[in-house]
């Protein structure tokens, strides 16, 4: 059995790596053809005058440059929807910081009679527990950075 499983598997990498020679050699192919197409387009610049060759330098140039100015007003175009959507949820964060805040001042007034009660009858340790968490002090910072972020 195990015999024949490395042999399956054998079989696969070969099979595999086939596609992959095959593939290889279609790009090849293909890069072979439009090398040939630029040196024919080459040689055809060459016999050119000099002022038709600037002439097609700049043409080209100016494709070029305009492809990348699409291309950047398009990633600017994504970037500024990002940003909108990205102030859009830092104002409800926002919001909702703010509204755990709020609750956070109007919560410990209401237990702490309670719980001071509740230590005299029952010794344990003492936790100030806010709202429906229950966090230690000290990490209140990094628990309001991870609830806004």
């Amino acid at each position: 059995p195990v015999l024949r499983l490395l042999e399956a598997q054998l079989q696969d990498q070969r099979r595999e790596h086939e596609e992959e020679v095959e593939a290889m050699r279609n790009q090849l192919d293909l890069m072979q053809e439009e090398l040939e197409n630029q040196q024919q387009l080459f040689l055809q610049t060459l016999q050119l005058s000099p002022e038709v060759q600037v002439e097609l330098g700049l043409q080209q140039e100016i494709t070029r440059l305009t492809n990348e100015n699409l291309d950047l007003k398009e990633l600017l175009e994504k970037l500024e929807k990002n940003e909108r959507k990205l102030k859009k949820q830092l104002k409800i964060y926002m919001q909702k910081v703010q509204e755990f805040e709020a609750s956070q001042t109007v919560v410990p007034v209401e237990r702490r009679p309670r719980e001071r009660n509740m230590q005299v009858a029952v010794q344990r340790k003492e936790k100030d527990f806010q709202g429906m968490l229950e966090y230690y002090k000290e990490d209140e910072p990094l628990l309001i950075r991870n609830l806004i972020t």
